[in-house]
């Protein structure tokens, strides 16, 4: 079984069907009459537009996933394009100055980022470079995460890897969460009030705490549930639930400046937060939406291999 819709970036025609059934145009912003998210059609660049999604707001918690600046699938896009550095860079400093400041004085502030191999590692290790310049931002993990399917040749090691740059700003809150990992290792002894024990016994929990490699985490594809055909570059649900968790408390408000399959709006949804997010793109603006409202109708977090717009035969 295929996806209904495929790829939107590498299928102009389409883009052009599906931008009738967009409820916003560029500039726009939805309000949630029920829990009070927000979704607009918004460049994360653009400093008033940002103001305008925040009206006055401080986020307790970012997490961006922008463009890494490397093609995807050898097809060089407008959504997924292979730009300049220094242009890439440039974008980079205004959508995080854009973010910190709509940022609290105690928040978490994370980064999903790519390292293209095959120009240097960039734009990984040159944004990292720009984040020196943000004093109030301390460095706090780097994580990886594990993907199932890779990419590479006979002659490399298969590229498996996402990187998550997490920064703190001021002292926010940090809630331990584990996964569903059990522990199997033993033999490690301890005296405790004058009793030997061993380590299982001292465990607050029978499952492992996450590192900073995170091998638990399923990829997302055409047969999960959470899976949102034409969606490109979509986070797994578990992934971005797992920050919400550890990293803000219940009521927070998030904020997401690249929305893309809304992933981050449907997890701060399950676990009572709000969201404010945007994408340039009004298709993708729209399936965020669609996608909180097909969550609160069926309790699905997305549509398997079916297609976000029904409305439309392909």
């Amino acid at each position: 079984m295929r996806e209904q819709l495929p790829r939107l970036d590498t299928h102009p025609e389409l883009r052009q069907r599906l931008l009738p059934y967009c409820r916003l145009q560029p500039g726009e912003i939805w309000e949630d009459p029920v829990a009070g998210h927000r979704v607009g059609v918004l460049d994360a660049a653009d400093e008033t537009a940002v103001q305008t999604l925040m009206s006055g707001a401080k986020a307790d918690l970012i997490i961006n996933d922008p463009p890494y600046n490397l093609r995807v699938g050898q097809a060089n896009t407008p959504h997924l394009s292979k730009q300049k550095l220094d242009d890439y860079m440039a974008f980079s400093r205004r959508w995080v100055e854009n973010a910190l400041a709509v940022t609290a004085v105690h928040a978490h502030f994370y980064i999903w980022l790519g390292a293209d191999v095959r120009d240097q590692f960039q734009p990984l290790p040159d944004f990292m470079l720009l984040m020196r310049q943000y004093p109030a931002l301390r460095p706090r993990n780097l994580i990886t995460l594990r993907n199932q399917r890779g990419y590479g040749t006979q002659q490399n090691w298969m590229w498996v890897r996402q990187e998550l740059l997490h920064y703190v700003q001021g002292k926010p809150p940090f809630h331990v969460v584990y996964t569903d990992i059990p522990k199997i290792l033993r033999g490690y002894y301890k005296q405790v009030n004058g009793q030997r024990t061993e380590n299982l016994q001292r465990s607050k929990a029978q499952t492992l705490r996450p590192g900073n490699v995170w091998v638990d985490v399923q990829q997302v594809f055409y047969r999960m549930k959470e899976n949102v055909p034409g969606c490109y570059a979509q986070k797994p649900l578990k992934a971005i639930e797992r920050l919400v968790q550890s990293s803000s408390d219940e009521g927070a408000l998030l904020l997401d400046l690249f929305a893309h399959s809304g992933t981050t709006l449907l997890a701060a949804e399950r676990y009572g937060r709000r969201v404010y997010t945007a994408d340039n793109d009004p298709i993708f603006a729209e399936i965020t939406i669609r996608r909180l409202e097909h969550y609160r109708a069926s309790g699905e977090p997305g549509w398997q291999w079916h297609s976000p717009f029904p409305e439309i035969s392909l």
